[in-house]
């Protein structure tokens, strides 16, 4: 009795239509980028100080340069970097008093610069900065800095939300109608962004946001990967994931071009408008109408599939039906088949695992190479570049040597590189990058392939559901990882990269714990899965389309 999976052999398992879905997908992958990593544009801290009343005026009449003007009137500054009393104090003193010195303001006031007393910045400040972006708009520096942690905090706690509710969305009623609703609730709450003149409600909206947006790109990843066929399946996962790295080479781009935080949001916002237009057209998923009892549904699509594919249908199409003895039909996704049976179990922890620690690694390693400055456009063009060689690495070994032992490989190189960078003295400086640009790649891998083998290792009707839950853990880990880094090179600053390394050597020995799923169809049936230890999948408890002929077929 043929599978899905057989099926698609006959009517294409990737032309026409799979590279038709497949592209409009991958600009869906590519829009994720901006809510996802916006806040590095959206709410960039530059150089700032206290504007204090009169300094102008001084420097004009003094005829002081930029340096001869912040080294008269800024406390604390000087070759050594900005500091907090440079930033967020500044001098108790009347700059438009007469008799003030060109030479030394301060010490013809008192004496003594250093008895000088020092207040809040309470006139705001001035930024080192052409544009405009959340800080500087509502000054989210100093005192109120933490608004902008919040600002990020609010797009993770609505992924965390966001990722089971739409999850059980896109397993009950459909890959498609979970994507249109969520393209559109992610529109309109992109463009109210815009327009919003409260940080309270850029707060909300942002939360709203996280609530629908990583769940309709996990949604269009389940789709891609559940119309190909087994042997295509794989790239185009991690080709999906790639369109996610060209869309951060974009953003990089737009952000550069417009500097304006408010127009980038309305730029980078946008294009998905057209995404409903061209989704709306896209079928729902056949493997998902199958699950769901919906032959006549299944069947009808399939032949669309075959038609644009210009291939020929199977024999007895018509006569194919759903079979499945046990559940009669439709199969209802719940929380507690992720735990029910041993393997299941098993598989759920480890991938919950290795989503909190591959979401850990990926942006520490990002935020601890950042401690130090630098443009940010090219330090962000930089970790952008670090993803396509990790693709490319993943495509090329994952169908010779498997799932597993790339997969642990990965972790395992991250987790060795951190600790060498951790070891390499800081005048290297050459060396400490190449080793950090080697876990930078691993745990790239790593985060890569916990996303598509978390779809090969849940049956269909569950299997939105289950990548949902674990990949929970990524916002949590994305929550935790602040705190792991800021807060830990205070005691030593490489500290973070030390806890980096035992995360990544516990993740890749936990890896090598999970079945293989090289060359296996995905799992429709939760006994599928726990017998996916065995050399050969089973036949019995299949989803089957079934050919009915005047022979009663039996399991």
């Amino acid at each position: 009795m043929p599978t899905f999976d057989d099926i698609l052999e006959q009517v294409g398992e990737f032309h026409r239509f799979q590279k038709q879905t497949f592209f409009i997908l991958c600009l869906l992958s590519a829009t994720f980028t901006p809510i996802y990593v916006g806040v590095v544009f959206f709410g960039f801290t530059p150089e700032h100080r206290c504007f204090s009343p009169g300094v102008a005026e001084l420097s004009r009449r003094c005829g002081w340069s930029l340096a001869e003007q912040l080294n008269h009137t800024v406390p604390e500054w000087g070759g050594h970097g900005a500091t907090f009393d440079s930033r967020c104090r500044r001098y108790d003193v009347d700059w438009n008093a007469t008799g003030l010195s060109c030479t030394d303001p301060l010490g013809s006031l008192t004496g003594n610069r250093s008895s000088v007393p020092l207040s809040p910045c309470q006139d705001g400040w001035l930024y080192d900065y052409p544009g405009t972006s959340l800080v500087t708009e509502f000054n989210l520096v100093c005192e109120d800095s933490w608004k902008l942690d919040l600002f990020q905090s609010s797009v993770n706690a609505g992924f965390f939300i966001g990722s089971v509710n739409v999850g059980y969305i896109a397993d009950r009623f459909g890959r498609k109608f979970c994507l249109l609703t969520t393209i559109l609730a992610n529109v309109v709450c992109g463009i109210l962004l815009v327009f919003v003149p409260s940080y309270l409600w850029i707060v909300i909206f942002r939360f709203l946001q996280g609530l629908v947006s990583k769940g309709c790109w996990t949604a269009g990843y389940i789709l891609v990967t559940e119309v190909v066929g087994p042997q295509y399946r794989r790239t185009v996962g991690i080709l999906y994931q790639t369109a996610f790295s060209v869309g951060l080479l974009v953003f990089d781009a737009i952000a550069y071009v417009i500097p304006h935080w408010r127009w980038l949001q309305l730029t980078v916002t946008l294009p998905s408008c057209f995404f409903l237009l061209f989704l709306w057209f896209l079928p729902e998923s056949p493997r998902w109408l199958i699950s769901q009892g919906k032959n006549d549904e299944a069947k009808k699509i399939v032949s669309d599939i075959a038609k644009k594919n210009q291939k020929k249908m199977p024999p007895h199409f018509e006569d194919i039906k759903f079979e499945d003895d046990d559940e009669g039909g439709k199969q209802s996704p719940s929380l507690i088949d992720l735990v029910r049976t041993p393997q299941m179990r098993k598989n759920t922890f480890i991938l919950m695992y290795n989503w909190f620690t591959s979401s850990i690694l990926y942006q520490g390693l990002i935020m601890h190479m950042g401690l130090a400055g630098g443009n940010i456009y090219l330090d962000f063009l930089y970790s952008a570049l670090v993803e396509f060689p990790a693709a490319f690495i993943i495509i090329v070994t994952i169908d010779r040597v498997g799932r597993r032992y790339p997969w642990a490989a990965a972790n395992l190189v991250a987790g060795a590189a951190c600790l060498v960078t951790a070891l390499i003295p800081a005048d290297i400086h050459w060396l400490k990058l190449i080793a950090a640009c080697l876990g930078r790649m691993g745990i790239t891998m790593a985060f890569e392939m916990v996303c598509f083998v978390n779809t090969e290792l849940y049956p269909t009707y569950i299997r939105n559901l289950g990548v949902m839950v674990c990949s929970a853990l990524c916002d949590v880990g994305g929550i935790v990882v602040p705190f792991i880094v800021y807060r830990l090179v205070e005691i030593w600053h490489e500290l973070p990269l030390v806890v980096f390394t035992v995360l990544g050597l516990i993740a890749g020995g936990l890896v090598l714990l999970l079945p293989e799923t090289k060359g296996r169809v995905l799992p429709e049936t939760v006994e599928d899965v726990e017998n996916f230890h065995r050399q050969s999948a089973p036949k019995d408890k299949k989803i089957y389309l079934h050919v009915q002929t005047s022979e009663v077929a039996r399991d």
